[in-house]
């Protein structure tokens, strides 16, 4: 079993001042009537369209030029390959993705940009990468895109910015895949604003923290592929399990067509692009299972495919 994770806000604060040159993104109010308070933390907005950008990037400039000579390699459906891959070029070192085969196009279009290379793997052989952090033939320091305890502190500076804008959050919402974002956000508003709630938001379709809370231990899940694509997982990483069994109010667990209803509002009503994993809180929240009072959505990227979109604005089911 690989050591658990542990994060602390000091870990955070530091975090956000190594990543100092990260933009603070914008909080907007969700513009959708009888919808009460949510806001949109738009972490879309990122140069890589996603929240990633954090966590890698402390998770590098801790390791060092040193460390990184060597090259580095994560595994991810895209938005973690292109943090890695963005600050792997900013710093001059050799970068390697592993990705899923289902992982959409525009995601591998973007790493490539990037100047990573990619090597492409069935889905269970590459969920196995999360498990045990090693795939034969990888060279270099690994980032893994969920349990390094450097990116859950880097994810957490998030949760800081959210203060900033809201200090009388009521509630948080946050896409679920692995834990490292909505943990990382967790540490920084429970300490800071404890009677905050912070609520994981999955998909139907891969629900495992929702199972393992109602078990009251880590509990694998069938996974069935859908077009939200950068959250869900068959299990709950048992490194990660002290932190989102004590940290997170509840696992809010939404429907594929639930979500694709709340990529077609965000494009109507705030003119915002979001990827499933990214609408997949504005869906929670709309369900009013997040509670009552100002519900911050963070919206962890908008890296979607430019025909699945035409397809939910069209009324459609990818």
């Amino acid at each position: 079993m690989k050591p658990l994770v542990r994060v602390s806000i000091d870990d955070v604060h530091a975090a956000r001042a190594r990543l100092s040159d990260i933009p603070h993104t914008p909080l907007v109010r969700l513009n959708a009537e009888g919808s009460g308070e949510i806001f949109l933390k738009l972490e879309n907005l990122q140069p890589i369209g996603s929240f990633k950008l954090r966590g890698a990037g402390n998770a590098m400039r801790l390791a060092g030029p040193e460390r990184l000579a060597g090259g580095v390699w994560t595994a991810s459906a895209g938005n973690m390959a292109q943090g890695v891959a963005w600050h792997a070029k900013q710093m001059g070192v050799p970068c390697q993705v592993v990705v899923p085969d289902h992982a959409p196009q525009t995601k591998l279009d973007a790493i490539e940009r990037l100047g990573a290379s990619i090597v492409k793997i069935p889905h269970g052989p590459w969920v196995e990468i999360l498990r045990t952090h090693h795939l034969d033939g990888m060279s270099g320091v690994f980032i893994h895109p969920v349990s390094d305890p450097a990116v859950v502190a880097g994810n957490g500076t998030i949760g800081l910015e959210i203060l900033d804008d809201c200090p009388d959050v009521d509630a948080v919402v946050v896409p679920y895949g692995g834990g490292g974002l909505s943990c990382g956000i967790a540490v920084a508003v429970r300490a800071l604003a404890p009677g905050a709630r912070v609520y994981a938001a999955e998909v139907e379709t891969a629900a495992p923290l929702a199972a393992s809370l109602a078990a009251g231990a880590p509990r694998e899940v069938t996974y069935t592929k859908s077009f939200v694509d950068g959250i869900g997982a068959p299990f709950v990483l048992p490194e990660m399990w002290p932190l989102a069994s004590t940290l997170l109010a509840g696992a809010l667990v939404i429907s594929p067509e639930a979500i694709a209803n709340a990529i077609r509002m965000l494009v109507e009503r705030n003119h915002v692009v979001a990827e499933g994993a990214g609408a997949a809180s504005v869906a929670a929240a709309l369900t009013g299972r997040a509670g009552r009072g100002r519900i911050v959505c963070v919206v962890s990227g908008g890296n979607l495919d430019g025909g699945v979109l035409a397809r939910i604005l069209a009324g459609e089911m990818p």
